[in-house]
C-alpha cells in the first residue's frame, strides 16, 4: 500500500466514532471482540465489521490465542498520520505568528 493509500485508508477508518472508541480501548491493551463489544450497544458481528475496517487499515493486528483473537492497536500508521497533520500544523503556526507580528507593527505604529 502506498503512503497515500496508507493515509486514506487510516482517515476513513478513523471517520468512524465506535473505531475510534475501539482504538481508545485498544491503546490500553489488548481485548477480544466480546470485551471489545461490551460497551456498545451493538452486535459482536457488528464490532467484528469494524475491526475489519481497521485490520485492513493496519491500526490493529488480531492475533490467535486458542479459541480467542485478540486485538492490538499498531502505531506505525498513527505515527504516519499524525506526522501528516503535524506539517501543516507547523505551517498554521507560522502563519499565526507572521500574523501576531503584524499586529503588534500595526499597534506600535498606532502609539
Amino acid at each position: 500500500m502506498s503512503y497515500e493509500q496508507q493515509l486514506d485508508a487510516t482517515f476513513a477508518a478513523l471517520a468512524d466514532p465506535t473505531r475510534r472508541a475501539i482504538l481508545a480501548r485498544l491503546a490500553s491493551g489488548e481485548a477480544s471482540v466480546h470485551e471489545l463489544a461490551e460497551p456498545f450497544s451493538m452486535s459482536q458481528p457488528a464490532i467484528s465489521k469494524h475491526l475489519k475496517v481497521l485490520e485492513r487499515a493496519g491500526l490493529i493486528r488480531r492475533g490467535r490465542d486458542a479459541q480467542r483473537r485478540p486485538a492490538r492497536i499498531e502505531a506505525k500508521p498513527l505515527r504516519e498520520a499524525n506526522m501528516w497533520i503535524e506539517r501543516y500544523r507547523e505551517l498554521w503556526e507560522a502563519n499565526y505568528a507572521r500574523l501576531d507580528n503584524l499586529l503588534e507593527e500595526l499597534k506600535a505604529k498606532e502609539d
